[in-house]
C-alpha cells in the first residue's frame, strides 16, 4: 500500500463558525486508510480553553498539535490586545517549531478556511515547507474581503470552494480555473431528528397547536432576506390570518452597523402584522424551532451556501430559498422546495402560501429533503470528494 497523505488542518479560531464545523467534519472523515490527519489548533489566549481545542481534543484519529498563532487584532477589547501583544514575543519561535513539525511529520497538504490567520498560515508554512496549500473558501469572493485573505487565495496552489456560486467568484478574481476546486457542504443528519416533537416550543412561544408557522432562522442583515420575508408575510395573512413568522437570531452589528432587528420591528409596525411575527433573538435549539414550524425560509440574496437548508431538509421540512447564489445547488427547485426570483416579494408570498395550502405537498418535499440530505449531502461524500482534491492537487 502506498504511503498516506499527512494533512494539516489550520484552526487558529478559537470558535467554531460554519467554516470551521465544515473543517472539522472533513478531518473526522477522511479515510485513515489513505490519510493521515494532523489539526494545528491554536492554544487561545490563556483566559481559557477554546471551544475549538475542546471539539478537537475528543476527535478520535487525529494528532493534535496545539499552537500559539499570531493573535488577530481587530474587534479585541483592550485586555485582550495586550495579551496578543505579549503573545507576540513567542511568534518567531511558534513559526519555526510549526515548520520543523510540518517537515517532521511529512505533512504534504495545508488546508485552510479563507480566514485570514488559517489562510496566511496555510499559505506561508506551504512555501517555508514546500506542502501544498489549500485555502477552503466559504464566501462569495470579492474586492471588500480583507487583503491579506485575498492574497492568499492567490498564492495558494488550490482554492476550494463550497459551491458553483463560490468557485466562479474566486475565477472572475483572477484565479485560474485549473487551481479551484468546487466541493459541497455537508450535514450530519443523524444528530438531526425529524420526529422531534415541536410542541414544547409552540407552548413557549405562545402558538396554537394549529397556527401554521415559518421559521426564519439566520444572523440579521439585509442580505439574508427578512425584509422581503416580512413584506412577503404581509401578504400572505390575507389568506392565512393565524399566519406566525419566527425570526431567530441575532444581530449581525459588524456587517450591518447597528440592530437590524429595530428596523425590522418598525417594518413589521408599518405592514400592520404585529400578531403575526415573533423575534426570538439568538437560540441554541434550530432543531426544536424547526420541529414547531410547518416550513423553513431564508430569502437570502447571493448565499454561498446555506448549511442551515440542509438543517431544515434533515428536519425534513420544505425549504423556501431564492433562485440565486449557491441555494440552487442546495435546494432542488419542485423537489426539496420553492425557489423565486431575487426581490420577487409576490412570488415568494405565492410560493409560501403554495405549501401552507398543502400537508401532503410539506410532506413529499420534507421526506425528499431528508433523504438528499443522507444520500448526498453526507460528510463521507464531501470528505471523499476533498480527498480527491488532494491528491489532484499532489499531481499537478
Amino acid at each position: 500500500m502506498a504511503d498516506k497523505i499527512a494533512v494539516l488542518f489550520i484552526q487558529s479560531q478559537t470558535g467554531f463558525g460554519a467554516d470551521s464545523l465544515i473543517q472539522a467534519e472533513i478531518a473526522r472523515h477522511l479515510d485513515r486508510d489513505k490519510f493521515e490527519v494532523h489539526v494545528a489548533c491554536t492554544r487561545g489566549d490563556g483566559s481559557d480553553v477554546p471551544y475549538s481545542l475542546q471539539s478537537y481534543r475528543k476527535m478520535p484519529g487525529i494528532h493534535l498539535r496545539e499552537t500559539d498563532f499570531a493573535p488577530g487584532l481587530t474587534r479585541r477589547s483592550l485586555s485582550e490586545t495586550v495579551r496578543g501583544l505579549r503573545s507576540l514575543l513567542s511568534f518567531p519561535s511558534e513559526v519555526l517549531a510549526l515548520r520543523d513539525y510540518i517537515k517532521q511529520n511529512k505533512i504534504r497538504i495545508l488546508h485552510g478556511t479563507e480566514k485570514p490567520r488559517d489562510a496566511t498560515y496555510a499559505v506561508a508554512m506551504g512555501k517555508l515547507t514546500g506542502a501544498k496549500s489549500i485555502v477552503h473558501v466559504h464566501v462569495k469572493w470579492s474586492m471588500e474581503y480583507k487583503l491579506s485573505a485575498r492574497a492568499s487565495v492567490r498564492h495558494a496552489d488550490a482554492a476550494l470552494a463550497i459551491s458553483t456560486y463560490v468557485r466562479d467568484t474566486i475565477v472572475d478574481m483572477g484565479v485560474p480555473p485549473s487551481r479551484v476546486y468546487t466541493v459541497l457542504n455537508a450535514l450530519d443528519a443523524s444528530t438531526w431528528d425529524p420526529d422531534l416533537d415541536g410542541s414544547e416550543v409552540r407552548r413557549e412561544l405562545g402558538l396554537t397547536p394549529d397556527a401554521p408557522v415559518i421559521a426564519s432562522i439566520s444572523r440579521l442583515f439585509s442580505w439574508k432576506g427578512p425584509t422581503q420575508l416580512l413584506e412577503a408575510a404581509a401578504i400572505v395573512v390575507k389568506e392565512f390570518p393565524a399566519l406566525r413568522v419566527l425570526i431567530v437570531g441575532a444581530d449581525e452589528r459588524y456587517v450591518h452597523g447597528g440592530s437590524y432587528t429595530v428596523e425590522l420591528k418598525a417594518l413589521v409596525e408599518r405592514l400592520g402584522i404585529q400578531q403575526n411575527v415573533i423575534f426570538t433573538g439568538h437560540r441554541r435549539d434550530a432543531a426544536r424551532i424547526l420541529a414547531a414550524s410547518d416550513l423553513f425560509t431564508m430569502p437570502s440574496f447571493e448565499e454561498p451556501f446555506g448549511v442551515v437548508f440542509l438543517e431544515a431538509m434533515a428536519m425534513r421540512k420544505p425549504v423556501i430559498g431564492i433562485d440565486n447564489g449557491g441555494t440552487p445547488e442546495v435546494v432542488t427547485q419542485g423537489k426539496s422546495g420553492l425557489l423565486s426570483p431575487p426581490w420577487d416579494v409576490p412570488r415568494l408570498a405565492e410560493n409560501i402560501s403554495q405549501l401552507l395550502r398543502s400537508a401532503e405537498l410539506r410532506r413529499q418535499m420534507g421526506e425528499y429533503g431528508r433523504t438528499r440530505v443522507l444520500e448526498f449531502f453526507n460528510p463521507q461524500r464531501m470528505a471523499r470528494e476533498t480527498g480527491d482534491v488532494y491528491q489532484r492537487v499532489l499531481a499537478q
